[in-house]
């Protein structure tokens, strides 16, 4: 990628030599708990199976110094059955004596002309303004499903303790009801990596996706498997001897009770009996964590479906996703709804 020159500084692919200056714009930007959680995540970043052997951004040097950054993180992403080079960001990050200077637009330029599909979520409001001066397709929002399972569910951590508790009493024949424990039908299977089973899998999904992340064993090893900050379960669905599923989800803590979180799942979008499997799966699992309900992010409208026909709800969604593809031509609508890409919350960095 060439050098772009704005004022003083040059936008340049990172350096090893770089790391250092790195370093301390993270620590100017964020303080030094964010320089510890770089060095932690330094080297799974560096075994992301789309990369070579350095974490990727593009950086802005001023002399010796670097005064802003773009995170990438490279992924192959298949669109309407071409698989082309992508990238997820999370957007640039600008010294503060630095900032409104077109340091944050330049770099977003930058990263657009160098991929062939840009991926995003979770972008400042400063930055979301900057894409759309650059007219770039409008977000959407990545759709929120939740299932509760016992009668704290519904707790809001702003109420009081009073409204809180009446909730959850007036709520609770809804909640028992729904909560109802669904048998398993078919064989699921937890495991602790993926194998050459799931590659088969997502060429078998992949044509009838719009858009998603390749999905194959090494990519899941490394983004699920591997991480060293969060610990993840994962479970497949088998049929004679082959994968028709997997799911990947977690158990946490949140203010008002104990949440598992369906992080990523994959089956044929037409398979509704793998997908109510997969679902099923998590449900038991959430009951011997104790959890007091299921979320789940999902874009691909066939998914949601099987969700609420399992006794999930539509709940407003705190997170947009940007797209923006330049590798392969796409219609003008491909950009209006996502119902058929697959994007969840362990896309990009959501869930980190």
């Amino acid at each position: 990628m060439r050098a772009f020159v704005l004022f003083m500084a040059d936008i340049e692919p990172y350096s090893p030599d770089d790391r250092r200056g790195l370093e301390q714009l993270y620590r100017r930007t964020f303080g030094h708990e964010a320089v510890d959680r770089l060095r932690f995540l330094w080297d799974w970043a560096r075994r992301n199976p789309a990369i070579g052997t350095e974490p990727p951004y593009l950086v802005v040097r001023e002399g010796p110094t670097l005064i802003a950054a773009c995170p990438i993180t490279p992924v192959r992403v298949t669109v309407r059955g071409h698989e082309v080079p992508g990238t997820w960001s999370a957007g640039p990050l600008v010294v503060s004596e630095r900032q409104r200077q077109g340091l944050g637009g330049s770099l977003l330029r930058a990263w657009d002309r160098g991929t062939g599909v840009a991926l995003g979520a979770g972008f400042s409001d400063a930055t979301r303004q900057r894409l759309d001066e650059l007219r770039w397709p409008r977000a959407i929002v990545l759709p929120c499903l939740v299932k509760p399972i016992s009668r704290r569910a519904l707790r809001q951590p702003t109420w009081p303790v009073t409204a809180n508790r009446l909730v959850s009493a007036l709520s609770l024949p809804v909640v028992r009801y729904v909560s109802r424990p669904q048998p398993l039908k078919e064989e699921m299977q937890a495991l602790r990596r993926f194998d050459s089973d799931v590659d088969r899998l997502w060429e078998s999904v992949a044509p009838s996706l719009g858009l998603a992340v390749r999905r194959d064993a090494r990519y899941l090893n490394w983004k699920f498997i591997e991480p060293p900050h969060v610990r993840y379960h994962a479970a497949v669905l088998r049929r004679d001897d082959a994968v028709a599923g997997y799911v990947i989800y977690r158990h946490l803590r949140e203010p008002q009770g104990r949440v598992t979180q369906i992080v990523d799942f994959l089956a044929h979008p037409s398979d509704e009996h793998a997908i109510s499997t997969l679902i099923r799966w998590v449900d038991r699992e959430a009951r011997l964590e104790d959890s007091d309900k299921i979320r789940c992010y999902t874009t691909h409208a066939a998914f949601r479906r099987v969700l609420r026909r399992n006794h999930f709800f539509v709940v407003k969604s705190g997170i947009d996703v940007i797209v923006k593809v330049n590798g392969v031509d796409v219609p003008k609508d491909f950009y209006e709804s996502g119902k058929d890409w697959h994007l969840t919350l362990g896309d990009g960095a959501l869930d980190h």
